[in-house]
């Protein structure tokens, strides 16, 4: 489907594998082949997992992009923003086989979904915009304030604390930590058990649940597309 994101359909389980460079840089072209994976996914009618390369699921956005100047900053995150509601409101589950690091936009990737597996390893998971001098836009606080633990949102969002697998799930960007080498077969395992559920139930309960969530990303996008700071 693209060179940036691969799309494998089996047994209604459509896998799309994120590979953009050494760190799977979230670019427009990215998020435009996510959309267009999406699509796909939907016409298949398939539970997806999305997965990223060995050792990284994504360090997070294209900073060539977010230091090219405001407007291009602006719509890089707008359109980011934008895909993390897309997946919230998905009408099939989505899975999250993060293969290791999982930085900024590549976490917020795991709070779009409905469930996220880890690996076992040195990898950091988490929100460093502000250790590199980025503000947390409106879109992602709203995010990381609803999926994340209490005790962990205000570490993360407003400390740019970073947190190892382990310590990723009691913060609540995973849900599970496995080996690397059982990462493929526990994300297809739960794919599989995901199929079982009524799709029809699922979507419009994820709809109810999410609908706070959902509501206040679309006044933040608004927020951060008047004014990112």
């Amino acid at each position: 489907m693209s060179e940036l994101i691969s799309y494998h359909l089996e047994d209604g389980i459509a896998t799309l594998t994120l590979s953009n460079g050494k760190v799977n840089a979230i670019s427009p072209d990215v998020i435009a082949a996510f959309n267009t994976a999406l699509d796909q996914a939907v016409t298949d009618r398939a539970v997806v997992i999305i997965t990223g390369q060995p050792g990284i699921l994504s360090g997070g956005y294209d900073l060539k992009v977010m230091t090219a100047g405001p407007k291009e900053a602006v719509s890089l995150v707008t359109a980011g923003s934008t895909l993390a509601r897309r997946l919230l409101a998905h009408p099939f589950p989505v899975i999250v086989a993060c293969p290791g690091h999982a930085v900024a936009k590549g976490a917020f990737i795991l709070l779009s979904a409905d469930y996220r597996i880890g690996v076992e390893g040195p990898f950091s998971i988490g929100l460093n915009e502000v250790q590199i001098g980025m503000t947390m836009h409106h879109a992602g606080i709203e995010l990381a304030r609803d999926r994340l633990r209490k005790s962990a949102f205000h570490r993360s969002v407003i400390n740019g604390e970073m947190f190892d697998p382990q310590g990723a799930v009691d913060a609540g960007f995973l849900d599970k930590v496995v080996a690397a080498d059982e990462l493929q077969g526990a994300a297809l395992a739960a794919a599989r058990q995901l199929k079982k559920i009524n799709m029809t139930a699922h979507k419009n309960t994820k709809l109810k649940v999410r609908k706070g969530l959902l509501d206040a990303l679309d006044s933040a996008i608004a927020q951060d597309q008047a004014h990112l700071v």
